[in-house]
């Protein structure tokens, strides 16, 4: 059985529904604060750097789930 890639849904645009920017926001907000913690309490490091990109990719994967996936909200 293949695997379902869901490429038609990964990559056509998908307009915001009522509500999502919102839900955008507020995920954005939670990572940068995140980040912003590590930033203050992490020496500088290739280490920090990456924990910093981890973030930075959660925020956008959760985003693209908020945006793929509008009837769970």
């Amino acid at each position: 059985m293949a695997y379902d890639l869901n490429i038609q849904t990964r990559f056509t645009y998908q307009p915001p529904q009522p509500g999502q920017p919102e839900r955008y926001e507020q995920i954005r907000a939670a990572g940068r604060a995140f980040a912003e913690l590590l930033a203050e309490q992490c020496p500088s490091s290739p280490e920090l750097s990456r924990a910093i990109t981890h973030i930075d990719e959660a925020v956008m994967n959760a985003n693209a789930a908020v945006a793929r996936h509008p009837e769970h909200g």
